[in-house]
């Protein structure tokens, strides 16, 4: 008996244990979703407002309309409202989302009724319903949002009204990310009617539009024991975002801590992800990757136990740490579980391109990560489906940054026509994304001009009804307000200017940094063909038994391929140094073909050679033609001429002329690689030209044409004239 008295007990404590654990994780679960919710009650006929009715969440807070009949109070999604009053029947409410919650009753007895008040107001319900229709459209149409709430301030009869109308403009202008209009609303807000949710968001919209001394000063000048505890640790994460923007890591720090410890403490289990997460990234911003690694770990296992979006963005943030500490590994496989993640829930959220949460800017980022470990090809594979995914997005910037990572994962695997190909399409896209970002800040301009427009009419609107008792008072506050705006009109205009000018000059770098590498790879491209022909000759002396010439050939060989290696990585090279590199691969030619032409290199004394430069091995292609494909098909012995001659004080002429075949007979000899080879050669040389021209504003001129003028049918060689034209800087 004894025995089974102990086992029921032991039983009865673990179902007990169960039950509480249980009611733990559904508070949990709950906390998750807190937000303050605002309502009104009314009676249903008159629109009267009703005070003094007992407002509570089961379970939960407690609170009272007000002579206005309204109410704030704290609640999560799920809860019951419970509205009582002695002369109205209760009323419950199941609370769904944070839209604004409109009670209207009948009395029961309507002889006794409150709603008979003497003081009933007219115009009440009218005034209500703008406030709500402004925020219904706060974020799917800002004009029409401003303009509710300009009709709701028209029929706002109270200083506590005109209050509630600029906290909700304050709040369009947050959402549209026009933020000194946020604040100058805000602070308008709170000269009607103090209120401690409205400082905290004005301590924000401070933080966001830069003033952070400012955002310090009003959060700092809040009274702690007026604040709710989800307010408390809203405003201990605000001092913790300040101060990290002003790099006070440990300052910032020991806020966000405070706020952790309290979010703990009562449950508010969102605030304590976040706020994880945040201490982590001011430990990495630090140099704490240890520390802030476990901070994230942390921060991630806490918002895996939320809904997928929120561990979503927790795995991003922490790929991006990993990304910084070069663990490259646990970024990639985190970057692949976020993937899956996005393709479960992208049917069912929306992602704007600018959102880290698109699968583009994923792909992306693995791409990347692949291409910093040297894997290539698996590099190349995700890059082209960031590209894919992000033209199906219309997502340009994501686009022309996979494509420009793209060529350059090409060219370090050693496919150079590829990335050169693909670097063509990066140039299109950031022209594309030019035309864009233009478009968009005119939009911009236009819509800030609108919005500030609006908030005029609105500025005038309210001096017009203003309060007779405090007319004088709101005249003064006008013509501050309106100094404000034009202060905010200006430094807006400024802000765009400053935007475009920086956006042209970002663009302006990333096309100078793909013309740098587009010479680069053209570059690399001609050199092995150099190398290559030179190794022929050497071959040829080997062949022939003859090891003295060999010999005297390849050191003079070794000579030119140090100068060319030298100077291989710059655009321009003094024409002194081109000169010597033309002489000395040019007697490595003769040496090969004394029997083919005598050769003879002429620089006018009166040039300052020091004065001028050019592009390296640029005429060395042009006197590779003459000798291999002119020359060397004469049957008497040609010559070869490099003159160098002033035109003008800033610009000299190079004339390379030959005696050759011409350009015509040496095309009919030759095989269909070898036109295809020559053609690729030349067309580089082009290509090279083409660019630094476009960078260095027609610097080179190159013209090419025969050197004799003589009958079509006449079998005389023609030659070939090649002139060179180089300005100075």
């Amino acid at each position: 008996m004894t025995l089974l008295t102990k086992y029921l007990s032991l039983l009865c404590f673990i179902l007990n244990v169960s039950f509480l654990v249980a009611q733990d994780h559904d508070f949990l679960k709950k906390e998750e979703a807190r937000f303050t919710i605002r309502g009104s009650v009314i009676e249903s006929d008159t629109y009267d407002p009703i005070p003094n009715v007992n407002i509570e969440v089961s379970g939960g807070a407690y609170t009272t309309t007000n002579n206005f009949g309204e109410f704030r109070i704290e609640v999560r999604k799920g809860d019951e409202l419970i509205i009582r009053h002695k002369d109205f029947e209760t009323v419950y409410h199941t609370i769904e989302s944070n839209d604004r919650i409109k009670v209207k009753v009948e009395p029961i007895d309507n002889n006794t009724s409150i709603l008979k008040k003497k003081f009933s107001r007219s115009g009440i319900g009218m005034f209500n319903s703008l406030i709500d229709s402004a925020e219904t459209y706060l974020k799917a149409d800002a004009k029409k949002s401003i303009q509710f709430a300009a009709e709701a301030l028209s029929e706002s009869k109270s200083t506590k009204e005109n209050g509630e109308v600029y906290e909700v403009l304050a709040d369009i202008y947050m959402h549209w990310k026009q933020f000194d209009l946020a604040v100058s609303n805000y602070r308008i807000s709170l000269q009607n009617i103090e209120n401690n949710g409205v400082k905290i968001k004005l301590a924000e919209a401070y933080k966001l539009n830069k003033n952070y001394q400012e955002s310090i000063e009003t959060y700092n000048a809040l009274n702690k024991n007026e604040l709710s505890n989800w307010e408390l640790v809203t405003l201990y994460e605000g001092l913790g975002d300040v101060y990290l923007l002003t790099k006070a890591y440990d300052t910032s720090i020991d806020f966000y801590k405070q706020g952790l410890t309290l979010a703990e403490k009562h449950l508010i289990a969102p605030k304590v992800t976040d706020l994880n997460s945040k201490i982590a990234q001011v430990y990495n911003a630090k140099g704490e990757q240890q520390v802030a690694e476990g901070y994230f770990n942390q921060s991630l296992k806490l918002a895996s136990t939320q809904n997928k979006r929120r561990s979503l963005e927790e795995k991003i943030k922490f790929a991006d740490f990993q990304n910084d500490i070069n663990a490259y590994t646990d970024e990639i496989a985190l970057r692949k579980a976020a993937l899956d993640d996005i393709s479960s829930i992208e049917n069912d959220s929306v992602f704007d391109n600018e959102s880290d949460l698109t699968p583009q800017r994923q792909n992306y980022k693995i791409g990347n990560a692949y291409a910093l470990q040297k894997d290539y090809d698996s590099a190349i594979t995700y890059l082209e489906k960031s590209i894919d995914k992000a033209n199906s997005s219309n997502d340009l910037v994501v686009q022309k940054d996979a494509t420009r990572k793209l060529s350059e994962v090409y060219n370090n695997a050693g496919e150079p026509d590829k990335a050169i190909s693909t670097i063509k399409t990066f140039e299109r896209l950031v022209d594309e994304l030019y035309i864009k970002k233009e478009q968009e800040i005119s939009q911009a301009a236009r819509f800030s001009k609108d919005i500030i427009n609006k908030q005029n009419r609105i500025l005038s609107l309210e001096s017009d009804r203003a309060l007779s008792e405090s007319k004088y008072q709101l005249n003064i506050e006008q013509a501050r307000i309106q100094k404000l705006i034009i202060y905010s009109l200006i430094g807006g205009v400024l802000l765009l200017l400053i935007m475009a000018f920086f956006m042209y000059k970002y663009i302006k770098q990333q096309r100078l940094a793909n013309n740098l590498l587009a010479l680069k790879t053209l570059r690399s491209q001609m050199n092995p063909h150099f190398i290559f022909n030179a190794l022929n000759s050497v071959n040829s002396f080997i062949a022939s038994n003859d090891e003295r010439t060999a010999n005297k050939y390849l050191s003079d060989f070794s000579l030119l391929m140090r100068a060319v290696l030298e100077n291989s990585e710059e655009d321009f090279i003094p024409l002194e140094k081109e000169i010597e590199l033309l002489q000395l691969y040019t007697k490595l030619e003769h040496f090969r073909f004394q029997d083919k032409f005598d050769y003879s290199i002429t620089v006018d004394e009166a040039i300052p050679i020091n004065d001028f430069v050019i592009p390296p091995m640029l005429l060395q292609p042009y006197i590779e033609n003459a000798v291999w494909h002119g020359l060397r098909y004469k049957k008497t012995k040609g010559s070869l001429e490099v003159a160098i001659a002033q035109n003008e004080v800033d610009e000299i002429s190079i004339t390379i002329t030959d005696d050759g075949i011409g350009r015509k007979k040496s095309k009919a000899l030759k095989t269909e690689h070898q036109q295809k080879q020559n053609s690729k050669g030349m067309g580089n040389i082009k290509k090279r030209v083409s660019i630094l021209n476009a960078m260095y504003k027609d610097k080179v001129d190159v013209y090419i044409e025969d050197f004799k003028n003589t009958d079509p049918d006449d079998n005389c060689d023609v030659g070939t004239k090649v002139v060179v034209t180089l300005k100075k800087d």
